[in-house]
C-alpha cells in the first residue's frame, strides 16, 4: 500500500479532474520537438522539450525560452554550465526524440552516440540533419514548481536546407502538411 497523495503531487487543492482537463487540452496543441544540449563543467546531457518559443528577435540578441523538468539532469548541466543548444528536430528524427526523452534506457553519455555532432562556437553540442539550431547564452532561470524556465540569448543559429520539423500533438509526433484554403 502506498502513502501516494494527489495534493503532495499536484500541489494544495489541485483538482484531478482539472489536471487531467488541462493535460488534454494541452495534447491538442501540436508543438515542434527539440533536443536541449548542453556541454561544460557541469557535463554534457540532452533532453527531449517540446516547451520552446521565441521571445524577442531583437535586443542585444534574438531570445528564446525552454522549459525542463527540475529533475532532468539536462536542467543542472544546463544552469551550471550557463549554455545550451536547442536542436529543433527535423520529421525524420523521432527516433531520436524518444532517446532523449529518456524511452529505452540509455543513459546520457551514451545517447550521443546514435547520431553525428559537432560543436558551435560556444562548444555546445549541435545535432547533424536537425532543421534549426539556436546556440544559446543562459541569460536567466527560474524554478517554477515542477520546472525550470530558461531564456537563452540566442548567439549562433544553422538552418538546414530541409526544413520539415517534427511536431508533437495529440499525444503522438506529428509533420506539418500545407492546407490549401480551398
Amino acid at each position: 500500500m502506498s502513502n501516494w497523495n494527489a495534493s503532495s503531487i499536484w500541489g494544495e487543492g489541485m483538482d484531478q479532474d482539472l489536471r487531467n482537463r488541462f493535460l488534454e487540452g494541452m495534447s491538442r496543441a501540436a508543438t515542434f520537438v527539440a533536443v536541449a544540449t548542453t556541454d561544460g563543467p557541469g557535463g554534457r546531457c540532452g533532453v527531449t522539450i517540446s516547451s520552446l518559443t521565441s521571445v524577442s528577435a531583437d535586443g542585444d540578441h534574438p531570445s528564446l525560452l525552454a522549459c525542463i523538468h527540475h529533475m532532468s539532469p539536462a536542467a543542472t548541466a544546463i544552469l551550471k554550465n550557463r549554455s545550451f543548444c536547442a536542436n529543433l528536430l527535423h520529421e525524420g528524427q523521432q527516433d531520436l526524440a524518444n532517446l532523449f526523452a529518456g524511452r529505452g534506457g540509455t543513459d546520457q553519455a551514451a545517447r550521443f552516440d546514435h547520431a553525428a555532432w559537432d560543436s558551435g562556437p560556444l562548444g555546445q553540442p549541435r545535432l547533424a540533419g536537425a532543421t534549426a539550431i539556436f546556440e544559446c547564452r543562459l541569460a536567466t532561470a527560474m524554478l517554477w514548481e515542477t520546472h525550470h524556465i530558461m531564456v537563452g540569448r540566442v548567439m549562433a543559429v544553422r538552418l538546414s536546407e530541409d526544413p520539415k520539423a517534427l511536431l508533437y500533438g495529440q499525444r503522438a509526433y506529428r509533420k506539418a502538411v500545407h492546407l490549401n484554403g480551398d
